[in-house]
């Protein structure tokens, strides 16, 4: 006789993610309110609080699937201190103080200078704001396609999903380097595209999002070796808490640097992405706590395929403008196909009775 999991209702997962909904509206409805005085301006800015939110999400949920691939391997208080110093950084260090930085380092102002041009000249902020998207871009882009080929080129991946595929890169694994190599000359390509002085921007940002990737890598590993000899488990909760914290800001690059497309009020954006990042987490908490990654075999590979997209769009956008709908939902329809092909394998192979 088997023992029922018992099973949070979803609500219990999403309490924070909606309570934070209903405060962040009410907040973007009164800062439409002061800023326009009409009713008008209030939902204006409602609504694109709204949409940003959705957007977010649309944009993160392949972000919540590697973050519990990654989390469920964590220690109970490593994963609280993600769940709780993670949001906190995501919402204010990656929406609020990320954006200031990049106005700080492009327009060589000081940050309370930067508040105030984002506060009283918003057009000129989010001009800027759009100048720095390409190294953004580069440096992003390189990132996550070194974190979406680290999980195919892997010689003890034992599930494929894309067959023919993935078993010739699990089978390449073995060759040393050969992720980095396809990444330089991927980005190598795309410079080629580019002229002057922003080839070299790109190239130098694609550099520097390689050598980030790599040195959380190489920290992770130095942390957990250092575990393994002192059997701390909180050390290896650093390494991993530092790779989710890259990872999570290179999800967000592209989302902050999009979001000046439907509001040039960073405080707008801070709200509309906030609300999205707190239902990142809630469904991060649940892919863990249901052990969703388990029951779905093909979830985790849709959701790095969609990562590898990513990647090139963000390289694509360097060239050409892509709307961020369409990034999200290219995203969101690979998730959706692995989890069909998961629901159908499991039919397929159904769980002997216990």
């Amino acid at each position: 006789m088997t023992t029922a999991i018992t099973r949070k209702p979803l609500f219990a997962y999403l309490k924070w993610a909606i309570i934070s909904t209903v405060i962040g509206l009410l907040l973007g409805a009164w800062l439409g309110w002061e800023a326009t005085g009409t009713l008008s301006g209030m939902f204006t800015v409602f609504f694109i609080c709204a949409v940003l939110a959705v957007l977010e999400i649309s944009l993160s949920f392949d972000n919540a699937i590697v973050n519990a691939n990654k989390l469920k391997d964590m220690t109970p208080a490593w994963q609280h201190r993600f769940l709780t110093w993670g949001i906190i950084i995501a919402v204010f260090g990656m929406r609020i103080v990320f954006p200031l930085l990049i106005v700080v380092i492009a327009a060589h102002v000081g940050p309370i200078d930067a508040l105030i041009m984002a506060a009283a000249r918003p057009a000129e902020y989010a001009r800027i704001m759009q100048e720095a998207h390409l190294p953004i871009a580069a440096f992003g882009g390189t990132f996550l396609m070194m974190v979406a080929l680290s999980y195919f080129f892997d010689n003890e991946k034992e599930i494929h999903w894309v067959g023919w595929l993935e078993r010739r890169m699990s089978e390449y694994a073995s060759v040393k380097g050969v992720e980095i190599a396809f990444v330089l000359i991927v980005a190598l390509l795309f410079s080629r595209l580019l002229h002057g002085e922003e080839r070299d921007v790109f190239v130098y940002s694609a550099i520097y999002g390689l050598l980030t990737f790599l040195l959380v890598e190489v920290l992770g590993g130095f942390l957990d070796r250092s575990q393994e000899a002192t059997v701390t488990a909180a050390k290896g909760g650093l390494g991993a808490f530092l790779y989710l914290e890259v990872l999570d800001a290179s999800f967000s690059f592209d989302g902050v640097i999009g979001a000046f497309a439907l509001s040039q009020n960073l405080f707008v954006i801070a709200i509309g992405l906030g609300i999205g990042a707190m239902y990142v987490r809630s469904m991060t908490i649940m892919l863990v706590e249901r052990g969703t990654l388990a029951e779905y075999r093909y979830l985790e590979h849709g959701a790095f395929y969609a990562i590898l997209i990513l990647s090139v769009i963000m390289y694509v956008q360097t060239l050409v403008h892509i709307p961020e709908v369409i990034t999200g939902l290219g995203g969101a329809g690979l998730i959706g196909i692995a989890l069909w092909s998961s629901i159908r394998w499991n039919r397929a192979h159904p769980h002997p009775a216990e």
